[in-house]
């Protein structure tokens, strides 16, 4: 386990930590202008609440929903074309969404916020912040092992307060899920969020690097983070350990193909494929210099990858990467596939539709293919 300061924390941001500096400012920054109101302040419902900075966008069924700044939740029924935003119990900034069913959904974000819907997000209740993490961390190594070290950074933890932001998720169903984010700090629970438990001693993360992303494929848990971190569990989430990283940059997403293969993908275009659950890694080439934060497997079997600069790019792994033309310049931060078959895109600038080269959708009322 390894806990860091706030001045530690900003000099660690510096570096660059895409998915926040996408959303505006380091966490630390704005909770000393903030107080942590965030927490208990509801986001503001606005008209322009599509065509701010939105992070993150995930399919609920047939529908969509999005979020970002400020605690904005926006869905969507028609695949896209209009969104309506819902009352949100927090204005921290939001960082990931992910579905398991049409009914089941959580959010991460800013300030260890963690939100979960069960009416397909019509309604969102707080299960966790980090005022709350952090003291379940400390009654965890209190109880754990009574370590002075340990014990030192949880105190540390829970004196800095909640500044120290989850970034992703990853449930495999509606009980079971982790959040996680800055510096290793990992939670794990198995009753859908009603309680969490501290999972910081079982990653094999010494350095305590920020962690951005988990998949899972054929019994296997990859996590891929800072500093090429590259994280595998083969009992069922119980421990992660540490393996070899094709890469010494940054990782800000790994996902699974459904022939079980993972691809990570992460700073300056780069994207690595692994057939065999991590041993080997083989390098995709997108033709990209730029970070890549956000993939999705099409309904085809297409993976579609966007970047920094706002490139959306599709490709199968057997042939090269296709840029999607005439795209806006324009930070991108997270897409999914609409239910008619469209690239549903998060951004700096709102949420976008865009049609995809080459694409097969589905007819929603016939179920006819179309080209």
């Amino acid at each position: 386990m390894l806990i860091f300061s706030n001045s530690i924390l900003r000099s660690r941001l510096a570096g660059g930590c895409l998915l926040l500096l996408m959303a505006g400012q380091s966490w630390a920054v704005m909770a000393a202008e903030t107080g942590f109101s965030a927490l208990d302040t509801p986001a503001q419902i606005s008209a322009q609440s599509a065509h701010k900075t939105l992070l993150s966008v995930a399919r609920a069924g047939q529908r969509l929903v999005a979020v970002g700044e400020e605690g904005i939740i926006l869905l969507s029924d028609d695949n896209g074309k209009h969104w309506s935003q819902v009352a949100s119990p927090v204005s921290a900034a939001l960082t990931e969404v992910q579905f398991v069913d049409p009914r089941h959904g959580w959010i991460v974000g800013h300030y260890g916020v963690v939100l979960a819907t069960t009416d397909g997000g019509e309604s969102w209740q707080k299960q966790l912040d980090g005022i709350q993490a952090a003291r379940l961390l400390l009654a965890d190594v209190q109880v754990r092992s009574g370590d002075e070290r340990e014990l030192r950074e949880a105190h540390r933890l829970v004196k800095d307060g909640p500044d120290k932001p989850f970034l992703n998720l990853h449930f495999s169903d509606a009980r079971n899920g982790f959040v996680f984010g800055a510096y290793n700090l990992i939670y794990r629970t198995r009753d859908g969020g009603q309680s969490w438990q501290p999972w910081l001693n079982r990653v094999d993360n010494p350095m305590g690097l920020h962690l951005y992303g988990m998949a899972e494929a054929d019994g296997v848990l990859m996590m891929a983070g800072e500093q090429g971190t590259l994280l595998r569990s083969t009992d069922a989430g119980e421990h992660f350990e540490a393996i070899d990283s094709p890469y010494e940059g940054s990782f800000f997403g790994v996902i699974a193909e459904p022939d079980g293969a993972f691809v990570v993908y992460g700073l300056r275009g780069h994207l690595f494929r692994s057939v065999d659950s991590g041993e080997s890694w083989t390098q995709l080439d997108t033709r990209e210099e730029v970070a890549l934060s956000a993939a999705s497997m099409l309904a085809d079997g297409r993976l579609l990858v966007v970047s920094q600069s706002g490139s959306l790019l599709v490709n199968q792994h057997d042939t090269g990467f296709t840029p999607v033309p005439d795209l806006p310049a324009l930070p991108l931060a997270g897409v999914v596939e609409s239910a008619d078959g469209a690239a549903i895109v998060a951004s700096l600038a709102g949420v976008h539709r865009f049609d995809l080269p080459g694409r097969i959708a589905r007819d929603s009322a016939s179920g006819s293919r179309k080209e």
